[in-house]
């Protein structure tokens, strides 16, 4: 890609999530997360009716009396799009690839977060961090973070999310809102997510979880749970290069390819309740903003309850 087809893609991106913002999202977003941060102001001894869910359990076992954290409300918040750009993310079989839909949900996100003069970064990852742009205001940045997923060439294919989350965990150090942008594919298979590199991504989205305000956001093509009738087919993973020929003229060989897609959405679904983690899902044949406005309006409806 020269130059010029990269500002134009750009400038492209820009003008179709911006349409986005202006007619839909930014009062979902500002309605929800502003105000949300809180930066830890000062470490005081408990006081009868203080909220026992602020006591500091590590110095109460130290001093052998009890302190509470007191915290004040930061109005400029930071947020940081996780994206996976690991090779799955190629694949597209309707509309666009995984890669490009991320791109346009980030930045989608980033202007909503501009227009409430939050910070946004940028992290993205493979099996290793391929790029990390730190929190800052302003449109240049929003620009400088849709070029970069555009015109990234990740050094590796592979995908490793704890990884990823382990690095945000490190270098953020005020709470911030994380939007890990993924299709999971190979995070979770089809049983158990107890143990393993399963049970290491739940462990991982729960800590982040706990110390940031995260949003895991499932890319999902539907070509993943449905197989056409197309005769013998040879497919590759993308990441692990592995083939694979299914002959997907045989009813029950579409019928085990969906089951076994459905039982991997499920565990998914299951080990991110587990930790407590809000998601959502985002199918690259449909439009993204009005799932996204109503997932935004859910938070907030939950948050005034």
């Amino acid at each position: 890609m020269t130059l010029a087809d990269l500002l134009e893609t750009v400038r492209r991106v820009e003008i179709k999530t911006n349409r986005l913002v202006n007619d839909t999202m930014v009062g979902a977003y500002l309605s929800h997360f502003k105000g949300r941060g809180m930066d830890f102001e000062e470490l005081r001894d408990y006081i009868p009716g203080d909220d026992v869910r602020d006591i500091d359990w590590n110095v109460t076992y130290r001093m052998g009396r009890p302190f509470v954290k007191r915290f004040r409300e930061e109005r400029e918040l930071g947020m940081v799009l996780a994206v996976d750009v690991s090779a799955s993310g190629a694949f597209g079989s309707v509309r666009r690839s995984k890669r490009a839909f991320a791109t346009e949900i980030a930045a989608t996100l980033a202007f909503s977060a501009a227009r409430s003069s939050d910070k946004v970064g940028l992290l993205a990852f493979t099996d290793q961090v391929e790029l990390f742009v730190p929190p800052r205001k302003g449109r240049r940045q929003i620009l400088r973070i849709i070029r970069e997923l555009i015109s990234l060439e990740p050094a590796r294919k592979g995908t490793d999310i704890p990884a990823a989350l382990t690095f945000l965990n490190h270098v953020l150090h005020r709470r911030s809102i994380v939007f890990l942008l993924t299709d999971f594919l190979h995070s979770f298979g089809g049983g158990s997510v107890s143990s393993g590199a399963s049970g290491d991504v739940v462990q991982e989205i729960g800590l982040t979880n706990a110390r940031h305000d995260l949003v895991c956001v499932h890319l999902h093509d539907p070509r993943e749970s449905e197989l056409p009738n197309a005769g013998l087919l040879t497919v590759e993973d993308a990441e692990t290069g592995e083939l694979l020929e299914i002959d997907s003229a045989r009813e029950t060989v579409r019928q085990t390819y969906a089951g076994v897609n459905a039982e991997r959405i499920a565990a998914l679904d299951r080990a991110l309740r587990q930790a407590g983690v809000d998601t959502l899902r985002l199918n690259t044949a449909e439009d993204f903003a009005p799932t996204l406005q109503r997932f935004f309006e859910t938070r907030r409806g939950r948050r005034r309850g």
